[in-house]
């Protein structure tokens, strides 16, 4: 995998110029794409030589792997943090159900450079490298799916939900409360009023859970 050549890469210089180099680079790639970017704007954005970039990055691709796998992680990251603030202690699970919807969707759509690098790799997906999008996925959208499903296998041993499939649960959750969101706003690049992403992730929660709740017994 690539991934192996990054982990193998940027041993040299200061760890200040490579953090320096992977803030630039995350900023031009969500700006200019991933054609389009050169490490000449990378150097210049960072303000060190493009020299320097190359003693830290063998070259363009493996830069963009980095920084697209340090962004996912810390994206996939975060989200973890709000799984934990509102499903895996869950009383009422609703209102859980979609305060946890409503933050997930504030935190990607406000994820400033992170989201531009995530709109780049969707809109270029045909230009990227099958083995660095590969890695990307697996590192963020595929992670945090496989976190819900574990969350949601969790809530339905608790008696909580009713769940055949904890992947394809997962799915259906994301697709009722967060995909809609994330289309209007083109994945964070128009602002969407918090009053609306409360409304989507409500009505979305209400229909998950015409499918999922488990029936009361009578």
């Amino acid at each position: 995998m690539r991934s192996d050549a990054v982990a193998a890469t940027g041993g040299a210089g200061r760890p200040e110029k490579r953090k320096a180099i992977t803030r630039a680079a995350t900023a031009v790639f969500g700006r200019e794409g991933y054609v389009r970017a050169s490490m000449d704007a990378i150097a210049a954005e960072a303000g060190v030589s493009k020299r320097t970039v190359y003693n830290h990055f063998a070259d363009k691709e493996t830069l963009f792997l980095s920084v697209a796998l340090q962004n996912s992680a810390e994206l996939t990251e975060a989200m973890r943090e709000l799984m934990d603030k509102h499903l895996d202690r869950v009383v009422d699970l609703r209102q859980g159900l979609t305060d946890f919807a409503v933050e997930r969707a504030r935190a990607v759509l406000s994820a400033g450079d992170r989201g531009a690098l995530g709109r780049a790799i969707r809109a270029e997906v045909a230009n990227i490298p099958a083995d660095v999008l590969e890695a990307w996925l697996e590192a963020g959208p595929i992670a945090s799916q496989r976190d819900l499903a574990q969350r949601f296998e969790a809530i339905a041993d608790r008696g909580l939900l009713a769940v055949d499939d904890a992947p394809q649960t997962a799915e259906q959750f994301t697709l009722l409360t967060f995909h809609g969101v994330a289309e209007r706003s083109f994945w964070g690049a128009l602002p969407v009023a918090d009053e609306e992403l409360a409304r989507i992730a409500a009505l979305g929660v209400d229909a998950f859970l015409r499918i999922h709740r488990v029936p009361a017994v009578r």
